[in-house]
C-alpha cells in the first residue's frame, strides 16, 4: 500500500465481512432433502443456514419459548415448529436472504396439552404428526390448518413417528393404504389406519396392531418405501425388523380382538443386537433400487451413545462399515459429549447427518464413507486463534484454529462453515502458536502438556485434516502460552527448529522440535506418539506467564506475567549437527516495568526493535528494546487489554480487550483511529493474517468476526461521492442561472440539501415576477407550482420534513408556511397519505434531512406524527402575527390622533404657499 510518495497509508477501516456465531444450541435439527438447507435451535429462536457457503439465510420469530420438535417438509417450502407454550407454528422459508425475523404465517395456540417432542411431515407435504408427552398423537392438516385425527391410548410420551404410505412400482393399481406408525416409552410400536373413520362416542381412533417385542423406549422408526418392512430400534441396544404382511397373527390387533382380524398381521421376523442404545435408525436405499419382498436385501444404519453410525446388513446381522470421525476419546465426558442424539438420511445425495450431544453437526458420504462436512453447532468461549497454511506456499491462511472452553481444538476453513475437531488433550486447551511457514501449530492445555499439530497430505477430493505428531511433557501445571520459532532452519527446508511454553509454575520451557514431522500419516494413527526433548527450563516470574513471544529474527524471547512485568531474553540455540545434539538457552536482558497490573500480552514489532505489551490496566505501551523503557503508552480501552499486535509495517497497532472491542492504533500519533465492535463479552483471541488484510477476533461470547481491510474502497468511494456532488452543485447553479426551478428543486432534494431548497424559495418569494401565469401562481412562481404539483412520493414527503423543520424558526417560518399553503392548495389529502405511504414501504424516512433511518411506521403514522409537531408552532406564528396586525390598528389610530390635533381639521393636503407682494 505505498503512496507516490513513498510513504505507508494507514488503515482506518475495517468492516466486518463475516462473522461466525453460534448455529445450534439445543433442541431439533432438520435438513432440506438436497442437504443445502439447514434449520437449527439458537436459544428461543430457528435459523436456517445455507449450508454450502455458511451463510445465515434468516431467523424465525419465535415466542420466547423453547423449541421442543421442528421439521421441514420434503420440498423444503415450509418449516413447522413447535415450542414449550405448547404452541404449533408454521413458517413459509424464504426464497433469498433476509435480516428480518420470518413471522408464521399461522399459530396454534395450544396444539397439544402438553410439550410436543417428535414430530414428522409424510412425503406429500400435506399431513404433520405431532406427538406429545401425555401420549397424545395428532394427525393436522399442514394447508387447511386443522386437526385430521387424534390417536391416543400411548403409555407416555411418544418417542417416534412415521408414515407408512406403500408405493409399490410393480403394482399397476394403486393401493390406498395410509397408515401411521407410533412408538412411546411403553416400549410398543402402535399401528394407526388414517383411511378409517372414528365411531362416535371412541375416545380417538384405535390401532390396527399393536408390536411389542422392545424392553426399553424405542426411539427410530422406519419403512421400506413399499410398505411391507419395519425396522425399529432402541435404548434396549437392539433392532427389529417387522414384516407388516405376514400371513400369521402373531401380535395383538384391535380388530382382531373383535373378530374382524385380516389376513395380513405384522409379525416379529429379525432380532438384530446392536450393542449400543440406538437413538436414530433407518433404512437405506441401494441406488434407486427399491427394497422387494425379501429381508435379506435390507439394508439400515443405526446411531447412538456411541457417536458412531454403522451401516448393517439384515441378511447376515452384521456390520458393514462404520462412520466416525477419527477420535480417541480418552474420558468419560468426551464419550458422553460425541453420542448422537439425532440423524438424517438423505437419499438423494446419499448422505447421512449426524447430530451429537455436543451441538456439532457431521455430514458422511455413503459413497466414499468420508466425513464430507463438520459444522459446530457452540464454540463456547473462545481463548486463542491462530491462522494456519495447511498447503503453503500454494494457498496461506486458508484454514484457522481456534482454542475454546473445551479440550478439543476447531480448526475451521477461512471461507466457510466446514470445521474440524482435534482430539489429544484431556483438558481444557488454553493457547495456540503456529510456526513459520504456518503448517504446524502447537497448543498448551491444562492437562500440562504441549501437543503439535500437522496437517495430513492434502487430498483435492477431501478437506484437510490434521493430527498430533508430537507431545511435549514436563511441566508441573497448567500451560497457559507457546511460542513457536519464527524462522525455518539452514536452508529453509527442515521446518522450525524450537519452541517455548510458559506454565502456571512459573517456569519457560524451551523444546526441540527439529525431528518434528510437518505431514501427519494418518496410517500411523493409535502408535504412540514423538515426545520431544527440553533443552533448558528457566524459573522466569513470581507469578503465572501469561504470554510469551518469539522476536521474528529469532535472537529474543519476550514473556508477560501476573506480577506485572514484561521480561526479555537472549535465545542461544545450536541446532544439531552430526553426533552433537541439539543445545538452547535463554539469558535475561532485561525487565520492562510500568504496568500497574498483570500484563496479558506481549508482541514484538516486525521491522523495529520495540515490544509492545497490553495490560490489566487498561493500557498498552510501547518499550524501547535498547534500554527497556518506554516510549509510548496507548489509553482507550476500558478494561484489561488482552490481545495486541503490530501491522502495516509497525506503523500501527490491533488491540483486543475485555470490553468487547478491537482497535486500531496509529502509533506515531498515539491515537486510536478505528474501533470494531460486533462482540458482548472479553475478546480473548486475535490473529492477522499473513497479508494484513483479515483480523480475526474471538471473544468468550463464542463469535468470531473476520474483519476486512476496506481503506481503499472506502476512500475511493468517498472520492467517488464528492466528484459526484460537486458536479450536482454545478448543475444546481446552473438551473438557477437558467431559472429552471423545477430542476434545481428537485436535484436538491435529491442531495438532501435543506439549506439550497430554502434559499431557493427564499429567491423566488423576493423576486416579483410581471408574467400573468407567475401573478395567479400560488407560490409566486409558475414553474415552482408546476413542481410541487408533480412531485414524487418520497420527494414530497422529504420536502414536508423540511418544511417541519423550517417551520419553529421565526427566520424561517414564512418560507415554510408558503410551501407549506402551496402544497395544501395544490395537491389533495389522499397524495400527501400515499408519499408517506410510499416512503415507509421504502423503509427509508429522514431525520433532520441528513440521515436515513429505518421505520416501520405506516404512511398514516408518519403523516400525523409530522402534523402533530408543526400545529404548536403555526400555532404560535398565527397568535404572533394576530398581535401584529393588532398593533398595527393602534399604529393607525395614533397617526390619525396625531393627524387631527396638529391642523385642527384643516385639509392636511393643501399647502399654503408665500407669495411675493409686490409695493
Amino acid at each position: 500500500m505505498a503512496s507516490t510518495g513513498g510513504k505507508f497509508r494507514l488503515k482506518t477501516v475495517y468492516k466486518n465481512k463475516r462473522s461466525i456465531g453460534p448455529l445450534h444450541t439445543c433442541g431439533s435439527v432438520a435438513v432440506s432433502g438436497d442437504g443445502s438447507k439447514l434449520v437449527t435451535c439458537v436459544a428461543e429462536e430457528a435459523v436456517l443456514t445455507n449450508v454450502l457457503t455458511g451463510e445465515e439465510i434468516c431467523r424465525f420469530a419465535g415466542d420466547t419459548q423453547s423449541i421442543t420438535s421442528l421439521c421441514l417438509t420434503p420440498s423444503a417450502s415450509q418449516l413447522i415448529i413447535f415450542t414449550s407454550a405448547p404452541s404449533l407454528r408454521v413458517y413459509e422459508i424464504p426464497t433469498a436472504t433476509t435480516r428480518n425475523k420470518i413471522h408464521p404465517v399461522r399459530v396454534v395456540a395450544r396444539a397439544h396439552d402438553a410439550p410436543v417432542h417428535v414430530c414428522t411431515i409424510d412425503p406429500s407435504s400435506t399431513y404433520l404428526a405431532s406427538g406429545s408427552a401425555d401420549g397424545v398423537v395428532k394427525v393436522w392438516d399442514i394447508k387447511r390448518g386443522y386437526v385430521t385425527h387424534i390417536f391416543k391410548g400411548h403409555g407416555g410420551i411418544v418417542s417416534a413417528l412415521k408414515f407408512n404410505f406403500p408405493r409399490d412400482p410393480s403394482v399397476v393399481v394403486p393401493q390406498n393404504t395410509l397408515q401411521l406408525i407410533t412408538a412411546s416409552v411403553d416400549t410398543r410400536i402402535r399401528i394407526f389406519d388414517l383411511t378409517a373413520t372414528t365411531k362416535k362416542g371412541d375416545q380417538g381412533a384405535r390401532p390396527i396392531a399393536v408390536l411389542e417385542g422392545h424392553v426399553s423406549v424405542p426411539r427410530g422408526l422406519d419403512v421400506t418405501p413399499d410398505g411391507k418392512w419395519l425396522i425399529s430400534g432402541g435404548r434396549d441396544s437392539v433392532v427389529l425388523v417387522w414384516n407388516l404382511h405376514a400371513k400369521s397373527g402373531g401380535v395383538k390387533s384391535a380388530e382382531a380382538s373383535t373378530g374382524k382380524g385380516k389376513s395380513n398381521s405384522p409379525v416379529l421376523a429379525q432380532t438384530i443386537p446392536v450393542m449400543e442404545r440406538v437413538e436414530a435408525v433407518g433404512l437405506l436405499l441401494a441406488g434407486d433400487l427399491v427394497p422387494s419382498s425379501s429381508a435379506s436385501q435390507l439394508r439400515f444404519y443405526t446411531a447412538g451413545e456411541k457417536g458412531v453410525i454403522r451401516i448393517w446388513d439384515v441378511k447376515d446381522s452384521s456390520v458393514l462399515y462404520s462412520l466416525s470421525p477419527v477420535a480417541d476419546l480418552k474420558t468419560e465426558d468426551q464419550e458422553e459429549q460425541r453420542q448422537i442424539v439425532e440423524a438424517v438420511y438423505l437419499p438423494s445425495i446419499s448422505t447421512i447427518v449426524s447430530v451429537h450431544a455436543d451441538q456439532n453437526i457431521l455430514f458422511y458420504d455413503l459413497n466414499t464413507r468420508n466425513l464430507h462436512r463438520q459444522l459446530i453447532g457452540f464454540n463456547d468461549e473462545i481463548v486463542d486463534a491462530v491462522f494456519l497454511s495447511p498447503n503453503a506456499p500454494k494457498s496461506v491462511d486458508s484454514h484457522i484454529a481456534f482454542a475454546t472452553n473445551s479440550s478439543l481444538i476447531r480448526v475451521y476453513s477461512t471461507t466457510g462453515l466446514d470445521a474440524r475437531l482435534l482430539t489429544g488433550h484431556t483438558e481444557i486447551v488454553l493457547s495456540l502458536d503456529h510456526g513459520a511457514g504456518g503448517q504446524l501449530f502447537a497448543s498448551g492445555s491444562k492437562d500440562r502438556s504441549v501437543r503439535l499439530w500437522a496437517p495430513a497430505p492434502p487430498n483435492d477430493d477431501l478437506p484437510t485434516e490434521w493430527g498430533c505428531v508430537a507431545i511435549c511433557e514436563g511441566h508441573a501445571e497448567s500451560v497457559g502460552t507457546v511460542a513457536m520459532s519464527r524462522t525455518f532452519g539452514e536452508g529453509g527446508t527442515t521446518g522450525v527448529q524450537f519452541m517455548f511454553s510458559g506454565s502456571q509454575d512459573r517456569t519457560i520451557k524451551m523444546w526441540y522440535i527439529g525431528d518434528v514431522p510437518l505431514v501427519y500419516d494418518a496410517s500411523q494413527h493409535g502408535q504412540s506418539l514423538m515426545k520431544c526433548k527440553s533443552l533448558t527450563t528457566h524459573k522466569a516470574h513470581e507469578k503465572d506467564i501469561n504470554s510469551l513471544d518469539v522476536a521474528p529474527n529469532d535472537r529474543l524471547l519476550a514473556s508477560g506475567s501476573q506480577d506485572r512485568t514484561a521480561k526479555i531474553y537472549g535465545i542461544d540455540f545450536s541446532r544439531a549437527t552430526g553426533d552433537r545434539s541439539a543445545h538452547g538457552e535463554i539469558k535475561l536482558l532485561g525487565t520492562c516495568k510500568g504496568h500497574k497490573r498483570g500484563v496479558w500480552t506481549v508482541k514484538f514489532g516486525r521491522s523495529e526493535r520495540v515490544l509492545a505489551t497490553g495490560s490489566g490496566d487498561k493500557t498498552v505501551k510501547l518499550w524501547n528494546l535498547e534500554d527497556f523503557t518506554c516510549v509510548k503508552t496507548f489509553e482507550g480501552h476500558t478494561n484489561s487489554v488482552l490481545r495486541v499486535d503490530f501491522i502495516n509495517h509497525g506503523m500501527q497497532l490491533v488491540t483486543s480487550a475485555s470490553d468487547g472491542l478491537v482497535k486500531l492504533w496509529n502509533i506515531r500519533e498515539e491515537e486510536c483511529t478505528a474501533t470494531m465492535d460486533n462482540h458482548e463479552d472479553k475478546v480473548w483471541a486475535l490473529a492477522v493474517s499473513t497479508d494484513e488484510r483479515t483480523i480475526v477476533s474471538a471473544a468468550a461470547d463464542s463469535v468470531v468476526t473476520f474483519w476486512q481491510d476496506c481503506t481503499e474502497e472506502e476512500e475511493q468511494e468517498n472520492e467517488a461521492k464528492r466528484s459526484e456532488l460537486v458536479l450536482r452543485e454545478q448543475d444546481f447553479m446552473n438551473y438557477l442561472s437558467l431559472h429552471d426551478y423545477r430542476k434545481a428543486i428537485q436535484l436538491a432534494l435529491a442531495m438532501q440539501q435543506p439549506g439550497r431548497l430554502l434559499s431557493l424559495f427564499k429567491d423566488i418569494r423576493a423576486t416579483p415576477s410581471e408574467s400573468a401565469a407567475d401573478v395567479s401562481s400560488v407560490t409566486g412562481n409558475g414553474a415552482v407550482d408546476e413542481v410541487l404539483r408533480t412531485l414524487g412520493g418520497s420527494d414530497l414527503a422529504r420536502l414536508l420534513r423540511y418544511v417541519r423543520d423550517w417551520n419553529p424558526n421565526a427566520k424561517t417560518s414564512g418560507v415554510a408556511q408558503g410551501v407549506l399553503y402551496a402544497i395544501m392548495k395544490l395537491r389533495s389529502a389522499d397524495d400527501v397519505i400515499a408519499a408517506f405511504t410510499d416512503e415507509a414501504q421504502e423503509g427509508i424516512l429522514q431525520s433532520s434531512g441528513q440521515e436515513s433511518v429505518k421505520s416501520t411506521a405506516s404512511g398514516n403514522t408518519a403523516l400525523k406524527e409530522l402534523v402533530d409537531s408543526m400545529i404548536p408552532y403555526t400555532e404560535r406564528h398565527l397568535s404572533r402575527m394576530d398581535r401584529l396586525v393588532q398593533d398595527s390598528f393602534v399604529v393607525d389610530y395614533i397617526l390619525s390622533e396625531m393627524d387631527d390635533g396638529m391642523f385642527d381639521g384643516q385639509d392636511v393636503d393643501a399647502m399654503d404657499v408665500d407669495t411675493e407682494v409686490s409695493s
